[in-house]
């Protein structure tokens, strides 16, 4: 008889594991603990580095009142049976650094991590939130070999939540009656949407003016590096903390939720074979539906610029990649 003890299936936590235990990646396990959502394993390369920072979250436990276990590790054996794999590993952008900069650096990086991560959790659902985001995507899943379904980029959240802010910002209302939509890659071709975005159901446009919005829509573009240039040695990790955090909630608790993330593209928008922004409905399998909104003729041109932009850079991803290989 064996003697490891049997847990029915009430009774057994949902695992997250994150590769990568810098700023956002410390930052969401604190948040996925403190929610309440699972247990968290932090991995990263240097030793004693994520022990230590899993113990202090262990001890915030005697204030905060949850029972989440959080684990520090080196080892990617101490990663498997997640259920949640989130890549944040990668070298973050430094002042005059634009996400493309980071291609070579990070794409090996990431190759290793989903190979690894999924090697020992093969039913997981795979959040990468690496830059470049949608080509860093496209390289987890290459790597992992999951079903597209279940590799996911997270950036529209935060460049929603971006512009909500600003938003909010200008008009002085309840950041909590905006809805935002965002479309395209994480960087300066994304495509926020005004016709989709809207205060307590009135459409933005009636409530600014044309020259107000453009001027929130390329705030909204330079979200990021507005962060990095104002810190200098380092960039931003709350917002995309709790960016992945709402789509680690919508997943295990199997919510539904309608989100604009980076989706493999399978014909929706006349685009195909490329991860990138999209509206997409999160639920327990991962992605169970991209949603194709209406463009105009603006809308569509201008992201079409942003999905032959991210194209370009994973060809280049892919040359560094195969030259590493071959090498």
């Amino acid at each position: 008889m064996s003697s490891s003890p049997f847990f029915p299936p009430s009774c057994q936590k949902a695992r997250v594991s994150i590769i990568g235990a810098g700023k956002v990646g410390s930052t969401l396990a604190q948040r996925v603990a403190e929610k309440n959502l699972a247990d968290v394993v932090m991995l990263d390369v240097l030793e004693g580095m994520p022990q230590g920072l899993a113990l202090d979250l262990m001890e915030a436990r005697g204030v905060e009142g949850h029972d989440r276990q959080i684990v520090g590790t080196n080892d990617y054996d101490d990663t498997a049976n997640s259920d949640i794999v989130v890549i944040t590993a990668g070298r973050p952008r430094k002042p005059g650094m634009n996400r493309d900069d980071l291609i070579e650096i990070n794409a090996k990086i990431v190759k290793t991590a989903a190979k690894e991560a999924v090697a020992r959790s093969p039913e997981a659902i795979l959040i990468v939130v690496t830059n470049p985001l949608d080509v860093m995507t496209y390289v987890a899943w290459e790597a992992s070999q999951l079903p597209c379904r279940r590799v996911i980029g997270m950036a529209g959240v935060l460049d929603a939540a971006r512009f909500k802010t600003f938003i909010s910002m200008e008009l002085g209302v309840s950041i909590q009656d905006i809805k935002a939509m965002v479309l395209g890659d994480h960087g300066q071709l994304m495509v926020p949407l005004p016709r989709y975005t809207t205060v307590e159901g009135i459409p933005l446009m009636e409530l600014m003016d044309a020259q107000t919005i453009e001027r929130i829509v390329e705030r909204t573009r330079n979200g990021g590096t507005e962060i990095v240039e104002l810190m200098k040695t380092g960039s931003a990790y709350f917002a995309p903390a709790s960016s992945v955090s709402l789509m680690i909630e919508a997943i295990l608790l199997d919510q539904s939720r309608i989100v604009p993330a980076a989706a493999y593209l399978q014909g929706e928008y006349g685009l195909r074979d490329l991860f990138i922004g999209v509206p997409c409905q999160l639920g327990c399998r991962g992605i169970t539906q991209v949603l194709e909104l209406e463009l105009d003729e603006a809308e569509r041109a201008a992201f079409q610029a942003s999905a032959e932009s991210v194209a370009q850079h994973l060809q280049q991803a892919h040359e560094i990649l195969s030259g590493s290989t071959s090498g």
